[in-house]
């Protein structure tokens, strides 16, 4: 936690928010619900969330018929929605740890394909500790924030096949 922040608006992991919506982010079912009502191009790459902590989240898209392109690999745009949703579902619990209400949307994004994706890929994104400090500088200053996120995209082997950086936007809504 930053030192210079009065306790009262520092992230609180035990909240039952953050509680609820990490055991909703783990339930595969109500995963498969949300992305089905919000993030509907998931559900048709076969997109599916691996795994979520405060620190942590995992997302891995696999290499079928519905997310190829002509070039016989998956296709980059369900890469990079399988790497954004990584960040977002981490910044989406870290909002959840403020009594705040804390807009956030992308500003930048950036990816660099490294090899062909032909197998499942997993994207994972551990910067969950400091999109909180950045929330809470946001919560601190009144200001908005913004915070770089990387998710690397692994294939079965460990191999890495690609490093997204997409930067959110964080401000404390009125």
């Amino acid at each position: 936690m930053m030192t210079n922040v009065p306790s009262d608006i520092q992230f609180n992991a035990n909240h039952p928010r953050v509680q609820k919506l990490l055991k909703q982010m783990n339930n595969p079912f109500v995963m498969w619900f949300f992305l089905f009502i919000k993030l509907p191009s998931m559900i048709w790459w076969g997109g599916r969330v691996q795994s979520v902590t405060t620190k942590a989240c995992s997302v891995t898209i696999p290499y079928t018929w519905r997310g190829t392109n002509p070039f016989k690999s998956t296709y980059f745009a369900a890469l990079s929605g399988a790497a954004e949703l990584s960040t977002g579902m981490l910044a989406t619990l870290a909002i959840a740890g403020f009594q705040e209400r804390i807009s956030m949307y992308v500003v930048d994004f950036h990816a660099t394909f490294s090899k062909t994706a032909t197998g499942k890929i997993t994207f994972t994104c551990t910067d969950g500790e400091a999109v909180v400090k950045t929330i809470e500088r946001a919560v601190a200053t009144r200001e908005g924030q913004a915070i770089q996120m990387v998710s690397i995209g692994k294939n079965a082997d460990g191999v890495e096949m690609a490093q997204v950086e997409v930067t959110w936007s964080f401000k404390v809504k009125n």
